[in-house]
């Protein structure tokens, strides 16, 4: 299966620049090269990456092929926190659930994959994140704020208030952050305090339930997504 580009059906609408899934053979500028090439479209586009990690100079030199042929990248859907990170750094629109389907009004996602939704900004005393997926907040959890997810709870920046994952009953959820200091964490039906000492320099932290007991261990390079 290779990349595909497919036309908007309305002026107002992104051209959908859908990258392929599964067993990959070329790199995803290859495979965008390969779709566009002899194509006469021009304007916007949106790009679908679903799993595909995409760093920050991937996405840049995506972004310079497509102005080559007339289109701009506009937005980027993806399942990947790194490659909506990487997004989010260019200035890009950006989420973790796919473009609506026209025809049913539904997010299409894959079966069995719960959405991704990605919130930036950093959340301050009294506010509450609440999401049905996965969310990744691009900012801090400051104390008295809370932030829950039926999934997993990635956050990008320091966790100090409360963190809820699994809040739907799922043992599975991780609750991920560059410092992970909360004044409580939830996972599934298990609660605990977050732990008093120094973080360590330069690790990411998650907390996972092991037994029964959440523990805090070093983040593992590749963040957890629904699987």
């Amino acid at each position: 299966m290779a990349a595909a580009l497919i036309p908007a059906l309305a002026p107002d609408q992104l051209h959908l620049l859908r990258l392929p899934q599964g067993e990959r053979v070329a790199s995803a500028q290859e495979e965008v090269h390969q779709a566009v090439r002899q194509s006469f479209l021009q304007g916007a586009v949106g790009l679908e990456c679903g799993d595909w990690l995409l760093r920050l100079p991937d996405l840049r030199d995506l972004q310079n092929l497509l102005q080559r042929h007339g289109l701009e990248l506009r937005r980027v859907h993806s399942l990947c926190p790194g490659t909506l990170v990487a997004a989010a750094a260019l200035g890009l629109d950006h989420g973790g659930s796919l473009p609506v389907n026209r025809a049913s009004g539904k997010a299409a996602t894959s079966a069995g994959v719960d959405p991704l939704t990605v919130h930036r900004g950093t959340l301050r005393s009294g506010d509450h994140l609440h999401v049905e997926g996965s969310v990744l907040l691009l900012g801090d959890v400051n104390p008295g704020a809370r932030i829950s997810a039926e999934g997993h709870v990635l956050v990008w920046g320091r966790l100090r208030g409360m963190a809820h994952a699994g809040c739907g009953g799922d043992r599975s959820a991780r609750i991920v952050a560059l410092q992970l200091r909360p004044l409580q964490l939830r996972i599934a039906d298990a609660v605990a305090r977050g732990p008093e000492e120094r973080p360590p320099a330069g690790l990411a932290e998650e907390a996972l339930l092991v037994d029964g007991t959440i523990r805090i261990d070093p983040a593992s390079p590749s963040w957890p997504l629904p699987q």
